[in-house]
C-alpha cells in the first residue's frame, strides 16, 4: 500500500511526487513511497558526498515540476541541475535554466540591505543606505540618493563604497527576476555556480524574500518551493535571515523550503528542528550524526546513528516524517532526467599517455 510522506495514506487528497519504494532488510523493494506537495513543508536532505543527496533533490524537483499549484525554484551553487531541462521520453520535465541570475534591488527591504552590506541601521552610513533603499529602485539611483543627501562626508563616502561593492557583484538589476518571474509551473534553476559566496547569498536572499513577500501579499497564486543545494553555504551567509523566516513563518503563507547539505552540523539548529521531513542518506561524521541526534523526535525508538538503521549504499535513505510521526527506510527512485552531480574521473579523460 502506498504511503505519502507528510500526509499519510491518502494518495488522492492533493498533488504528490513519487519518491521511491520501501526498502526491506534484505534490500528488496516494497510498496511505493510518495511525498506530499499539497501543503507547505520544511525538508532537510542530508548525506555524505557521493551518496545521493543532490540526486534526491533532483527527484523532488522532477515531481514538483509536474505537480499542480506549486512554483519550484532551485538555487544551484554547483551547476548540476541544468540537466532537468534536457529532453526526456514521455511527458518530460517542464524546466528552465537562468545562467546568470540577477535580482531587483527592491527585492530586499531596507533592513536587509544594511545586513547585506554589513552596516548597522543606526550608523550614519547604514542610515543613508536604509533611506536610499526606501526611495530608489536601482543601485544607480540609490548611489545618487546617498550622494545628494545632507550628511557628513565620512558617512556618505562609507555608504557609497558599500553600494559600489554591491554593484561590482553584478547580481542586482532593475530588470532582474522577481517573484512574478518565479511563480510559474515549471521548475526554475538559478545557476549561481560562477559566483563568490557573498553575491551567491545575495541572489538567494533576494529570491527567498521576494517569494515570501509575494505570498504574504498574495501577489502570486502558486505555492513556492525553494530548493537549496549545499544549503550550509547559505545558512552560513547573508541569506540566513531570509531562510530562517521561511522556516519559522513560511507555513502560514504557504512557502516551502528544501535544504540539502553534506554538513548538517553546519546548519543552525532551527534548520533541523523546524524541518518536518528529514531525508537522510549515509553519514559517518560524528558531528553530523550528533546534530541530527540532538533534534531527533521523541517518537523514534532507535537512533539515526544505529548501525542497523543507517543507510549504507547510494540511494538508500531513512525518512523521518514529523507530520505523521513515522520513520521509513526507502530506496530513492531513478530520475527521469540525467543526473549532473557525478564527479569526473581521470580514467575517463585519459588519452593513454
Amino acid at each position: 500500500m502506498s504511503f505519502v510522506i507528510g500526509r499519510g495514506d491518502d494518495l488522492e487528497a492533493g498533488p504528490v511526487g513519487a519518491l521511491g519504494t520501501y526498502r526491506a532488510r534484505d534490500g528488496s523493494e516494497g510498496a511505493a513511497l510518495h511525498l506530499d506537495f499539497d501543503g507547505p513543508h520544511a525538508m532537510l536532505i542530508v548525506g555524505k558526498r557521493g551518496y545521493g543527496k543532490s540526486y534526491t533533490m533532483g527527484v523532488l524537483a522532477e515531481g514538483l515540476a509536474r505537480a499542480h499549484g506549486v512554483a519550484p525554484v532551485i538555487v544551484d551553487p554547483m551547476g548540476v541541475f541544468d540537466t532537468l531541462a534536457e529532453s526526456t521520453a514521455g511527458d518530460g520535465v517542464p524546466a528552465r535554466v537562468i545562467d546568470e541570475p540577477t535580482v531587483t534591488p527592491n527585492s530586499l527591504d531596507p533592513r536587509s540591505w544594511c545586513t547585506l552590506l554589513g552596516l548597522s541601521p543606526e550608523s550614519g552610513a547604514g542610515s543613508l543606505v536604509w533611506q536610499a533603499a526606501q526611495a530608489a529602485p536601482t543601485l544607480e539611483t540609490m548611489q545618487t540618493h546617498v550622494g545628494s543627501a545632507d550628511a557628513p562626508a565620512a558617512d556618505t563616502r562609507a555608504a557609497l563604497n558599500h553600494l559600489q561593492l554591491a554593484t561590482a557583484w553584478g547580481v542586482f538589476d532593475a530588470d532582474g527576476i522577481d517573484a512574478a518571474d518565479l511563480g510559474g509551473a515549471e521548475v526554475t534553476i538559478l545557476d549561481v555556480s560562477g559566483l563568490e559566496s557573498a553575491p551567491m547569498n545575495a541572489v538567494c536572499r533576494g529570491v527567498a524574500e521576494a517569494l515570501y513577500r509575494a505570498r504574504v501579499t498574495e501577489t502570486i497564486d502558486r505555492l513556492p518551493w525553494l530548493l537549496l543545494d549545499e544549503a550550509h553555504t547559505f545558512f552560513d551567509g547573508i541569506a540566513e535571515p531570509a531562510l530562517r523566516t521561511i522556516l519559522t513563518r513560511g507555513r502560514a503563507p504557504g512557502v516551502s523550503l528544501v535544504s540539502a547539505t553534506q554538513r548538517p552540523s553546519a546548519v543552525p539548529p532551527v534548520g533541523i528542528s523546524q524541518s518536518d521531513v528529514l531525508i537522510s542518506h549515509r553519514l559517518t561524521s560524528q558531528a553530523d550524526l550528533d546534530a541530527l541526534q540532538a533534534a531527533q523526535p521523541t517518537y523514534m525508538n532507535v537512533s539515526l546513528s544505529d548501525a542497523d538503521r543507517l543507510p549504507e549504499a547510494p540511494g538508500e535513505v531513512v525518512v523521518v516524517d514529523d507530520a505523521t510521526e513515522t520513520v521509513h527506510t526507502a530506496q530513492i527512485r531513478s530520475r527521469d532526467t540525467p543526473h549532473g552531480g557525478d564527479s569526473p574521473r581521470a580514467s575517463e579523460v585519459s588519452s593513454g599517455e
